[in-house]
């Protein structure tokens, strides 16, 4: 017992000194001499070596042992110095005076403007007793009642078409014209926290509204066939430009509501504003009268109202009757694109306050 005990000490103060003195040799080649593994030798008696190697079988360590020392090398810059010294993959900065229009910025973020237009159609008829039925009944009711006051008792006319019928068109676009641009003019302020705590490109949420009426008008466009088939008015291959005119009249909203929504930020009197200007430029549009009662020296100033264009435009597809002509048309198609650059760009120049005033 006594020699199995003295075996196992003598061959771990072996084993270190020649793990000691391997470790040296190998860091620093030469500073070890060579009488080094003698001097460690010399405090081993050779009876337990020899017993070592009779019992245990295990080989005296040599200079070709696997063993490998590795010393690592510690930068001497501090890591707050290491990290500055870092570029981030991706920088936001504040866009300085006239910024462009970035719209491969808005391509790459067009699921997020699917989500945004499904979001708000949900939370739009979200527990609603008669959902979709709301999109239906206000141009309705508001037709009959148009129809009352403006065809029974003030007698305009409507250029041969049955009074009901000409509102009602004309109802069908200003409503998804009015509703897009209330909604979309108030989408920054109803989404403040969203604004103020992720970044994305602001002009989604204007956008998803405009995109969201569509919904709207669509169920508004199936009314308006079943009276057409009421008042026996057969389809015409005009139907085929109305998404033109869809197209032109989405244009006009955007570009309003980017304005009004741009300003909303900053001034929120323009949230009350928006509602007196929509009912304004409701009767300043040919909704209840056409644009045959405008004198025609006057009808080139009228059209600079770019409600006019598609207004009638859309009545023209529908009825057949319309005195639009191709200049009058020009003139709204460059209107709606004025209204949209110039709120586009106004939008930009005044996102980079967004976050921190509203």
């Amino acid at each position: 017992m006594s020699d199995t005990k003295a075996i196992v000490t003598e061959f771990v103060k072996y084993a270190i000194c020649r793990i000691a003195a391997q470790a040296i040799i190998l860091s620093v080649p030469g500073a070890w001499p060579a009488s080094g593994n003698a001097n460690c030798a010399t405090i081993q008696s050779s009876k337990p070596l020899a017993l070592r190697e009779r019992y245990l079988k295990i080989a005296p360590l040599s200079t070709e042992s696997p063993i490998v020392t590795t010393v690592a090398e510690l930068s001497t810059r501090p890591i707050r110095t290491q990290a500055r010294q870092q570029k981030p993959t991706f920088r936001i900065r504040p866009t300085k005076g006239w910024a462009a229009l970035n719209v491969r910025e808005l391509w790459k973020y067009r699921d997020l403007l699917w989500i945004l237009v499904e979001r708000d159609t949900k939370l739009l008829y979200k527990q609603t007793a008669l959902g979709v039925a709301w999109v239906v009944m206000q141009p309705l009711v508001a037709a009959v009642i148009f129809a009352v006051v403006f065809g029974r008792v003030a007698r305009l006319p409507s250029d041969g078409a049955p009074y009901l019928l000409f509102v009602f068109c004309g109802l069908t676009v200003w409503t998804y014209f009015s509703q897009a641009l209330q909604h979309a003019g108030n989408s920054l302020v109803r989404n403040a926290n969203l604004v103020s705590k992720v970044y994305f490109p602001k002009l989604l949420l204007p956008l998803a509204q405009t995109l969201r009426g569509l919904v709207d008008f669509t169920v508004t466009l199936v009314v308006l066939l079943v009276l057409m088939a009421i008042y026996r008015v057969p389809p015409t291959f005009r139907l085929a430009v109305l998404p033109v005119f869809l197209f032109f009249m989405t244009l006009t909203a955007t570009g309003v509501a980017l304005w009004f929504s741009a300003l909303s930020v900053k001034y929120r009197d323009c949230t009350h504003a928006l509602q007196y200007f929509i009912q304004i430029w409701l009767y300043a549009s040919p909704v209840v009268y056409p644009i045959s009662m405008i004198p025609e020296r006057w009808r080139p100033l009228f059209a600079l109202n770019p409600a006019v264009g598609f207004i009638e435009g859309f009545r023209w597809a529908v009825l057949g009757h319309s005195v639009l002509n191709p200049s009058l048309l020009c003139i709204t198609i460059v209107m709606s694109l004025v209204v949209l650059f110039s709120g586009a760009f106004f939008f930009r120049r005044a996102e980079r306050g967004f976050a921190d005033i509203i």
